[in-house]
């Protein structure tokens, strides 16, 4: 893609985009596979132009214009990727804004850095996926084949091709679980979730809701919507949460 900037990550050089606004700046944290050209990314850098607010999305290495192999990646890595970001992208408050994946991350980086922290938006959270949606629905053949050969490809809507899981992206994952115990963070948290979603049962959300610490937190459930939650509706949806966080109209 044109119109994007670079740092030098702790896995590679890391794509970003952000423009300045007011704060809290709110903060895109993809998903597995995905890219800061996607749908709801696009949709929230535009949404905070119209309002004046800070806004950054990035890929992950190994994810759209960043460097690196996808194969390399773990959660590990990637929420170091989003650390970086915040560290040296960002200052004062941030919103995190978590899709799927993102929304393990998104807990990764609030749990590191708690104080700069203004809220949480989950779409389609899905942390702790590695272990409950994957290695626990293999069989023992698909078990021992990743563990022998390092990889399995399983088929996947979003990709002909597949997706290729790696031994170290289960292994690092269980480094990162988060729905095991209490989450203690404090700030308000916002998740949203689709009733059909296909990829990350809703309920997840509702595991999330309960292990959070924060007493204002609250779960949205679309009962018509996918995994991506990125039709119209949705995305009005998504800026109207966020809108409310910030203490305006979320249009």
């Amino acid at each position: 893609m044109d119109g994007y900037d670079t740092i030098e990550g702790p896995n590679g050089r890391i794509a970003f985009v952000r423009h300045a606004g007011d704060g809290p700046v709110v903060v895109f944290l993809g998903g597995l596979r995905s890219d800061m050209t996607g749908t709801k990314a696009t949709f929230l850098d535009g949404w905070c132009r119209a309002r004046g607010r800070a806004f950054l999305r990035f890929d992950y290495t190994g994810h759209g214009a960043s460097a690196g192999r996808f194969e390399d990646g773990t959660i590990g890595a990637w929420s170091a990727d989003a650390l970086a970001v915040l560290d040296r992208l960002t200052e004062g408050k941030v919103v995190l804004v978590g899709s799927s994946m993102g929304g393990w991350v998104m807990l990764n980086a609030a749990l590191a850095r708690p104080e700069r922290v203004a809220a949480l938006v989950g779409i389609a959270a899905a942390p702790d996926f590695t272990e409950d949606l994957l290695w626990e629905r293999w069989d023992e053949g698909t078990r021992a084949a990743l563990l022998a050969d390092g990889v399995v490809t399983e088929p996947n809507p979003y990709d002909p091709a597949g997706y290729r899981y790696t031994r170290a992206l289960i292994e690092d994952g269980r480094r990162h679980l988060r729905l095991r115990g209490p989450i203690p963070l404090a700030c308000p948290a916002r998740l949203l979730h689709g009733g059909r979603d296909e990829a990350v049962p809703w309920q997840t959300s509702l595991r999330l809701a309960d292990r959070l610490a924060a007493a204002d937190v609250q779960v949205t459930l679309v009962k018509d919507g996918d995994h991506r939650l990125s039709r119209t509706a949705d995305l009005s949806l998504l800026g109207r949460t966020l809108g409310a966080l910030l203490g305006e109209d979320g249009g």
